[in-house]
């Protein structure tokens, strides 16, 4: 048909072009564009979803067909009909896209406006935002609308992408979702630093929209996720500091087709020590704990995904069992234990002295002493920051069982070596489960000071810390996560309300002073171990310490005939190597 209209539009002014040419001009046209159609796969496209790609591929087919056509007529008649042609290219085109995009401005303009959607600010307008906003301009599986970019690059201020404009920078968030009227905030920079992330999610907090982040890039071209598979902002990504990578070489050479046993293997730090180790190939991996449901668990856990692959054996003992414990070292031989059973709640241990003392002092003694007596190459201790000038029982006794196997180190061929954690998130311990059942019921969250901080850590990350030491250990060490700046109680709890959808209107935050054995702030090394230089990237190393062993000795000798104040008093001093205050610890020991 474009041919004829281009004829009959011209037809005045070109006498010469005859009706046998146009017929043969016409079919070879037809002919021509088909074969080109094909070449192109015209015909195998998805034209609701058509782009430039596709109007390319309508160019360069109707342009190859109008040469042939050119070509013909040179053949037939000595001359080509350059004004026909010309006007014929242009109307072939015209149809031909139009008719076929006609489709996609349909549903991009009406169908989708049927729905009701959601209107969405995208932050970042580089490559991944720009991803983003096409995939929801022509996806109808989200009920998602692009209204606007934020972006910090100013050289982007007022440009338009896909007709959508960048409207501000991220410090113009909270005013952009008050005017746009916008439900959805998404963080569409993948790589972006944790540090990152916490400085634009403090403008995306101070709005009522909900906040979520694109997929890693990375993801989404290898099809684990698609672009608008987007995941919530966790607690997680707000600590401020990107998690510490570890150097894989080593620790494949100290686990895999090794023995390995891990005491606490049903609690939160020892189950995904357990995870970790697996991914690495040992061959065999010893669950050592006092629980029975929580071994149960982690060994179903574990059958489950890795039981043909090599032996996972579970055992139900308590560390506070000597003989018990040289049974299961000397029965496995195992070449490398993961010591992480201990209490850990503090104000639990200030009412319980006692226990902290059998569980984490005595009960390291018992594995460690096992280890060296049947030639295990290396152990980790699990310890806490708490254990550095501490002012509770259970810090001072996790610093005690530091004190115990800095003695076995020097006296056996076994590496012994610590790793101090801040705090867990997610762990048993952590204040995170009771602030979201705290959120769940209503409120108030129950915070102890306004200006309680702490050094926090993912449970991964602190299963791999164990790791890392492991294979970095010599004998004697105690290592340290570098862990950024401490976080505040309160800001966390703020966080985390957000994060679950309230305004700290809706759930309020309510001071009840600090509890027993608590400190402000903790810290990483006491002040004779500190070592200024990392032997690994953002992991510190302590230097050791003089310790009187004798004191240490009366403790584990003694520790069940002190009466329980005296107890915490000299555990404490014990720890922080200080003289006994009261002296009645000493001479009324069996009072």
């Amino acid at each position: 048909m474009a041919i004829y209209i281009g004829y009959f539009t011209l037809h005045p002014y070109i006498e010469l072009l005859t009706l046998p040419t146009l017929w043969i001009s016409s079919i070879t046209l037809l002919a021509s564009h088909h074969l080109f159609a094909w070449i192109y796969r015209l015909y195998h496209k998805v034209w609701e979803y058509a782009s430039i790609g596709e109007m390319v591929a309508i160019i360069r087919a109707v342009t190859l067909s109008i040469a042939t056509t050119g070509l013909v007529q040179m053949v037939v008649n000595g001359d080509v009909y350059v004004r026909v042609l010309g006007i014929t290219w242009m109307l072939h085109i015209i149809l031909i896209g139009g008719s076929r995009f006609s489709w996609r401005i349909y549903r991009d303009r009406f169908i989708k406006m049927k729905r009701d959607p959601k209107r969405a600010l995208i932050v970042g307008a580089g490559s991944a935002g720009t991803m983003l906003v096409r995939q929801l301009l022509k996806s109808n599986d989200t009920d998602l609308e692009p209204v606007a970019f934020v972006d910090d690059d100013h050289s982007k201020q007022k440009l338009q992408i896909y007709g959508i404009t960048v409207s501000g920078k991220t410090e113009d968030i909270p005013a952009l979702v008050e005017r746009l009227k916008v439900d959805h905030i998404i963080i569409a920079i993948p790589s972006l630093s944790k540090q990152g992330i916490q400085s634009i999610y403090r403008q995306c907090g101070k709005t009522k929209a909900k906040t979520k982040i694109m997929p890693m890039i990375e993801d989404i071209v290898t099809g684990k996720v698609s672009v608008h598979s987007f995941r919530e902002v966790e607690v997680e990504d707000l600590l401020g500091r990107d998690p510490v990578q570890l150097d894989t070489g080593s620790i494949v050479k100290k686990i895999t087709g090794k023995t390995v046993l891990v005491t606490g293997a049903g609690g939160s730090i020892g189950s995904e020590i357990c995870r970790q180790v697996c991914k690495f190939g040992p061959r065999k991996i010893v669950l050592v704990g006092h629980g029975e449901n929580s071994i149960y668990k982690i060994d179903m856990e574990l059958r489950g995904k890795y039981s043909v692959e090599f032996e996972i054996v579970p055992v139900i003992a308590d560390v506070q069992d000597s003989r018990r414990m040289l049974e299961v070292i000397d029965t496995h031989r195992p070449d490398v234990v993961y010591h992480a059973a201990a209490h850990k709640h503090v104000p639990l241990m200030e009412y319980n002295p006692v226990e902290s003392v059998k569980n984490n002092v005595i009960g390291t003694k018992n594995v460690a002493e096992a280890a060296a007596t049947f030639g295990v190459h290396t152990f980790v201790l699990v310890s806490s920051d708490k254990a550095v000038n501490p002012t509770n029982v259970m810090g001072s006794s996790k610093r005690i069982a530091e004190m115990v196997i800095q003695r076995l180190a020097r006296q056996s061929q076994t590496k012994f070596v610590a790793v101090r954690f801040g705090n867990v998130l997610g762990s048993r311990g952590s204040v995170i489960p009771l602030f979201k059942r705290q959120i769940q019921a209503g409120g108030p969250v129950t915070v102890t000071h306004p200006d309680m901080t702490r050094y926090f850590m993912t449970i991964p990350e602190a299963s791999r810390l164990v790791m890392q030491a492991g294979a970095l250990a010599r004998g004697g060490e105690i290592f340290v996560l570098d862990m950024g700046e401490p976080v505040k109680i309160v800001d966390l709890a703020e966080n985390l309300i957000r994060l679950s959808g309230y305004t700290l209107d809706e759930i309020p935050i309510k001071f009840t002073g600090i509890r027993p054995g608590e400190k402000m702030f903790e810290e990483l090394l006491g002040d004779g171990e500190v070592h200024p230089e990392a032997i690994y990237p953002k992991i510190f190393v302590g230097k050791s310490v003089e310790v009187d062993y004798e004191r240490v000795d009366l403790l584990i000798d003694n520790h069940l005939a002190f009466e329980p104040e005296y107890l915490k008093e000299y555990v404490i001093s014990l720890a922080n190597d200080r003289e006994t205050r009261d002296v009645r610890l000493l001479d009324g020991v069996f009072g």
